[in-house]
């Protein structure tokens, strides 16, 4: 506050660049100016200190209760958790154990334990303030959370209704599962988390553990000592393929020749014991014990005890709750988004998500990163692990697979995802039509869109207008008077902007706004006779269109808008 009043009041006693500025009487004149100004802002100082020594000045948590409690004295504690859950944090966050424990105790000793005032809310929320203001303010990753996992919802029903695919009978324990399992969860960056279907119903990570060992080899000994033993590029072969490259060495970390040689290069303290039945892959020992893939492993490696744990990591039981936050902590650049804690340097989690892009998704990979533009890793369990960086984890798992080992619903599901947002990595986040952003706040959007269009239309910018007709913004736009740009621009004369809208936006020449008024009736009350004109001779030969509201318009000819 003192550097903005001191940069104000320097400005008032040297005023600009001129020579002016050094006439005596200005001077005078200045200072007088200034003192005058000191005494305001040791006025506005005096108020401010009384207001805050006297409560008067709200505090975040002031703030917070007001939002919640929507002008009542007192809020029911579950008003609150409720208001909470939509904003997509949960009562078991490790971020708000203080606020929970607190909340908790403070019920206990109320008179009624359902109620808080603001005086026991404040008590309440104060431990994690910054944190709850954040996501009552949206300023989370996505600031809509409700409308997103609605979205999210729809698109796991219409997968659900797949059939076909075969569920992994090769593995006993993998055979035991129906085929109609079916779950998605998701965990963004800022811990925003939700759930649909069979999301408690734990299944074995199979390949799906594939990058985060690498990632852990990575974090443990850096690049270029790991890709000394493993190599980057895809292998054009099926994944239990013991192939090499040129070099003499797998082909990359996500096939189980790469996979198995990063596992000797994990630092183990203990020995694991033995989870998974010897019988499971004794056989394996067999195809594995070749004496040029041997040669791929680091001096001294013991192949014995490199394979139990091989095994043992595959082998690790999740939920898709819990896959979703090892998902979401890739997408976060390494730090797990509900503890804060960095568990993985950048370096590992970009290496990490390139080559899941290139590699992640067996023979269907090139497929994949064509059509979903996303690192993922799926296995033979069914479940996806799908990154969206920095902005979220998710996990898809149904056990039946298609032919090349991928679940057929989660592949589904994927493919929607990006259809309906713009998630691949090179959809244009500035210029799109038909997909959805979550990442910004709809309301405030729609503001920034309408006031653009207005402006354009009151200053007879017609340039800015055929530029936001090319981005296919809706040139029909209203705002709180119901007003559009056409109902602007004939109020304001601009017979090229009418002219514009009409011929080559193909927009209605009569909307009537909140009173009532047509752009005919603006261009009449303020004598523009030639919109007028204009306005008739269209009005003679227009229609309404045929396609129903919701529904998409027949594509503009770019012709006409150039």
């Amino acid at each position: 506050m003192f550097l903005l009043h001191g940069f104000c009041l320097s400005r008032v006693l040297f005023g600009s660049a001129s020579t002016n500025c050094f006439n005596p009487v200005f001077l005078c004149l200045a200072c007088d100016s200034l003192f005058k100004n000191l005494q305001r802002l040791l006025s506005y100082l005096f108020i401010f200190n009384r207001r805050k020594n006297a409560g008067i000045l709200p505090s975040l948590e002031d703030l917070l209760f007001y939002t919640v409690a929507e002008g009542q004295e007192k809020i029911p504690a579950h008003k609150f958790l409720t208001a909470l859950k939509a904003t997509g944090l949960r009562t078991g966050d490790p971020r708000l154990k203080e606020c929970m424990d607190t909340l908790k105790d403070t019920l206990k000793k109320t008179a009624d334990g359902v109620t808080l005032d603001r005086h026991l809310f404040k008590k309440c929320v104060q431990s994690n303030i910054v944190l709850l203001t954040q996501a009552f303010r949206k300023k989370f990753v996505i600031p809509d959370f409700q409308s997103f996992t609605s979205h999210i919802d729809e698109l796991y029903e219409n997968a659900k209704n797949l059939s076909g695919g075969q569920v992994a009978d090769y593995i006993p324990q993998l055979a035991k599962f129906s085929p109609d399992l079916w779950a998605v969860s998701l965990c963004t960056v800022d811990g925003q988390r939700h759930t649909v279907g069979d999301t408690k119903v734990p299944f074995c990570l199979q390949s799906c553990v594939k990058p985060l060992k690498y990632a852990v080899a990575v974090n443990d000994h850096g690049t270029q000592y790991v890709h000394s033993f493993i190599g980057k590029e895809p292998s054009g072969l099926r994944f239990n393929k013991l192939f090499l490259n040129e070099d003499d060495k797998p082909h990359n970390p996500m096939v189980n020749a790469g996979a198995i040689v990063c596992t000797s290069l994990l630092k183990v303290k203990e020995k694991a014991e033995d989870i998974v039945p010897k019988c499971v892959f004794s056989c394996t020992y067999c195809s594995c014990l070749i004496s040029v893939f041997l040669q791929c492993f680091p001096e001294g490696t013991d192949m014995t005890s490199v394979l139990d744990l091989y095994f043992q990591l595959c082998s690790i039981e999740v939920t898709c709750e819990s896959a979703s936050v090892m998902a979401a902590t890739l997408a976060n650049g390494g730090i797990c988004p509900i503890t804060g804690e960095r568990v993985l340097t950048p370096e590992a989690v970009r290496n990490t998500l390139s080559l899941m892009h290139s590699c992640g998704m067996y023979d269907f990979s090139g497929q994949f990163a064509f059509h979903v533009g996303l690192p993922a890793k799926s296995g033979v369990s069914g479940g996806i692990l799908l990154v969206v960086p920095n902005v979220m984890g998710i996990v898809c798992w149904s056990p039946p697979l298609d032919k090349l080992g991928n679940s057929v619903r989660g592949i589904q599901f994927c493919l929607d995802l990006v259809e309906l947002f713009n998630f691949h990595n090179y959809d244009n986040l500035r210029h799109f039509a038909k997909k959805h952003d979550p990442r910004r706040e709809g309301g405030d959007q729609r503001v920034k869109s309408v006031i653009n269009l207005l402006f354009a239309a009151y200053t007879g910018d017609v340039s800015a207008l055929r530029r936001f007709a090319l981005s296919s913004m809706d040139m029909e736009q209203r705002d709180y008077d119901s007003r559009t740009a056409l109902h602007v621009a004939a109020a304001e004369g601009h017979i090229e902007v009418v002219r514009f809208l009409l011929e080559a936006c193909k927009v209605n020449p009569s909307p009537r706004d909140r009173w009532g008024k047509t752009p005919m009736d603006e261009a009449m009350l303020f004598g523009h006779h030639d919109v007028v004109t204009i306005l008739q001779q269209y009005q003679e030969n227009y229609s309404l269109p045929a396609a129903p509201d919701g529904q998409e318009r027949t594509e503009k000819s770019l012709d006409s808008l150039l």
